[in-house]
């Protein structure tokens, strides 16, 4: 492509002053058989580059094992097909709404300093990622025209060498494109986060000229760039369904580009966080440190190109203020994606207790003075069975569970006895000894943002009868990743009630296509079709239904696993195509 620099005022390609006009895109939230499609959504909308962030722990999911490292690779190539340059945001932080923001959840303590037990697993892990990066940039003909260091470091520390180890780095292993850090605008996270000779740049969703007047008290000088502007938000499980306004969104996207700066939104298109990997927040203010607060399977992010791909009223509002800075017409959007034909009922027609699955696909069972968490179980996403025994003879005292994190599900002698969570983590009926106590606890996504990033999951602080601890815990843990097929597990008839534990069936497909899957009456739990983790279902809502991409199902019989954590329905799921627009919005022309 050419020679990507940072100027005086401007980025310049070849000595050209140019405009990145760019939109976030994480590959590894849509399938990869429709990147181009959302690629080429990008383009119509008006863009000229494409942002992705790259989740360290998907590819690493434990210590030396690497997973499809080639992914970023595939998809800047796609990128560059499609006409877009590329940001790329490695992290080893990226936030991102995703599980643990990228680190791996082995990595215990010491993560985003500058101790060697966290930098010389960063190394290893961009030694492994960077060739792919490296081999795309701009000035070997490539679409790569920038990388982040971190991401937002000055919302979390104020050690300037360590990202500066970062920058070292990076440039080492072969970056010769620009660098760049992004912070929000506030004095505290700019001095924390940027860094001498690299380009700063500011995220924020509204007030562009506040932000960049902010900007301009630390750097006098270079392009002014919004890295993120965030145009829609993320939802909560629990919680209800945030929107932006689109003129509002236009307006402030308008009024970056009147002060001559680049952008980035975000997000142009969000996506799904596929097979369990959605992260969590802490409420609780500005500090961050109040209660979890898990993030729905659907990324949607009310982003211009929604989650299905198609075009909508904030697209199209957007477009037009893009317009106004083409070099000449914009193109029109590709056709929306092929729905699915008919609707298709899943038949589930076998069932495997939770116990079964966990003896036939779990890791190994330690006994332990304490309960281990999930870090100590190498259990990244998924679920641990405690068990303990309750001595006696002994007359009925209150259980409690101590550093829950972050749902249990409790078994006194085979029957259930209640759910607990970490705000309500004491069982409603005293139990008397002797007494066998089994908890099934769940990770609902690791924190992603904020001071408690990186915290433990599972029990953290021990398991009290009245105020005695209980020792010699047993446990066991299944990863989702071990339910990627279920080859050993023996299934049995269903039992007919919506029990908990592994359901199996079939759905047969006339016509595949983009398509949600109902699920009436179930609790919690997780989906696979055709051995693709579609991700977590859960009747808090908002939401009701999970995308399936129309490359995931086939003409004819389809294979479904339905993972539940709890007692449901025994209503059968469904197929149906994905939904039509809302009243009044066209997703598929413009207006």
């Amino acid at each position: 492509m050419g020679e990507f620099t940072v100027g005086d005022t401007d980025f310049l390609l070849d000595g050209r002053p140019v405009r990145l006009l760019s939109g976030a895109l994480h590959y590894f939230r849509v399938h990869e058989a429709q990147w181009g499609h959302r690629l080429a959504m990008l383009r119509a909308m008006g863009l000229n580059c494409v942002e992705t962030y790259v989740p360290w722990n998907l590819h690493e999911p434990r210590p030396g094992e690497f997973r499809d490292v080639a992914a970023p690779g595939r998809f800047l190539d796609a990128a560059r097909e499609a006409g877009l340059w590329a940001i790329v945001r490695p992290g080893p932080y990226i936030c991102a709404e995703w599980d643990n923001g990228g680190l791996p959840h082995w990595l215990t303590g010491h993560t985003r300093t500058r101790d060697e037990r966290f930098l010389r697993p960063v190394e290893d892990w961009f030694r492994r990622l960077l060739p792919e990066v490296v081999s795309r940039q701009a000035d070997r003909g490539g679409p790569v025209v920038m990388v982040q260091v971190e991401n937002e470091y000055g919302s979390y520390g104020s050690d300037a060498r360590y990202p500066a180890r970062l920058a070292e780095l990076l440039r080492s292993l072969g970056v010769t494109v620009p660098l760049c850090t992004s912070d929000g605008p506030e004095d505290h996270m700019l001095t924390g986060g940027s860094l001498p000779g690299v380009l700063a740049t500011v995220n924020f969703g509204s007030h562009a000229r506040e932000a960049f007047a902010s900007l301009r008290r630390h750097r006098p000088g270079g392009p002014l760039m919004c890295m993120e502007l965030w145009c829609g938000w993320f939802d909560h499980w629990g919680g209800g369904h945030v929107v932006r306004d689109a003129e509002e969104a236009a307006a402030t996207l308008r009024e970056i580009l009147e002060c001559g700066a680049s952008v980035n939104l975000y997000m142009a298109h969000g996506g799904t966080s596929f097979a369990g990997w959605a992260g969590a927040n802490r409420g609780g203010g500005e500090m961050h440190d109040g209660p979890l607060e898990p993030d729905v399977t659907s990324y949607d992010y009310d982003a211009p190109v929604d989650e299905y791909g198609r075009p909508t009223r904030k697209f199209w509002r957007l477009r037009e203020v893009l317009a106004g800075y083409a070099e000449g017409p914009l193109p029109q959007p590709p056709p929306p994606p092929a729905p699915l034909g008919d609707r298709a009922e899943v038949r589930l027609d076998g069932f495997a207790p939770l116990a079964a699955v966990l003896e036939a696909r779990g890791g190994p069972e330690v006994t332990c003075p304490m309960p281990p968490t999930f870090e100590e179980l190498g259990v990244d996403r998924g679920v641990v069975r405690y068990e303990v025994t309750v001595p006696g003879p002994r007359r009925p005292y209150p259980l409690t569970v101590r550093g829950l994190r972050d749902l249990a599900v409790v078994y006194v002698d085979g029957e259930r006895a209640g759910v607990l969570t970490e705000d309500d983590d004491r069982l409603g009926e005293p139990v008397a000894g002797h007494a066998r106590v089994e908890l099934w606890v769940e990770s609902l996504g690791r924190v992603n943002y904020g001071p408690r990033t990186g915290e433990p999951k599972g029990i953290t602080g021990g398991l009290l009868h009245e105020r005695q601890f209980l020792h010699g815990v047993r446990a066991r843990g299944l990863r989702l990743d071990a339910l990627d097929d279920v080859e050993g597990i023996a299934f049995q008839d269903p039992p007919g009630d919506g029990s908990p534990g592994l359901y199996r069936g079939t759905v047969t497909v006339h016509g595949p296509g983009d398509a949600c899957l109902e699920l009436p009456g179930r609790t919690r739990g997780f989906v696979w079709i055709n051995g693709f983790n579609l991700g977590r279902y859960w009747s808090a809502g908002p939401q009701r239904s999970l995308y399936v991409p129309g490359p995931v199902l086939r003409d004819g019989t389809n294979e479904v696993w339905v993972l539940e954590f709890e007692q449901g329905s025994a209503s059968p799921p469904a197929l149906r195509p994905v939904p039509a627009p809302a009243p009044g919005e066209d997703r598929s022309a413009s207006p």
